[in-house]
């Protein structure tokens, strides 16, 4: 019983944190966190620890902290999941327009 409460909580929690963030990708981080919620909990734990011991915000303490666990967030992302990461990483690299200008 206490299970689904807490599920229903975090899920609350994060989304409003991910407020700001487009409704696909939201979805994406919704679905992994409901997969591996240990790994997530785990992974917050240091970042909360990074960011006290070092005084980093958020987005450093991600930054040294998220490649540690790589590997683990892959393999709980569906293939789908892999796909729309590397078009969106693909897409901040610019697209070249026939002409040879790149894209906006």
């Amino acid at each position: 019983m206490f299970g689904k409460i807490k599920n229903y909580a975090m899920r609350k929690v994060m989304e409003r944190q991910l407020k700001d963030v487009p409704e696909d990708q939201k979805e994406m981080i919704m679905t992994m966190v409901e997969k591996d919620p240990a790994l997530f909990e785990k992974i917050a734990k240091e970042l909360q620890a990074e960011m006290k011991q070092n005084g980093n915000n958020q987005t450093k303490a991600a930054m040294k902290v998220l490649p540690k666990y790589q590997k683990e967030i892959m393999a709980i992302m569906t293939p789908e999941m892999k796909e729309k990461l590397i078009k969106a990483q693909m897409g901040h690299q610019g697209q070249f327009n026939p002409n040879g200008t790149i894209r906006k």
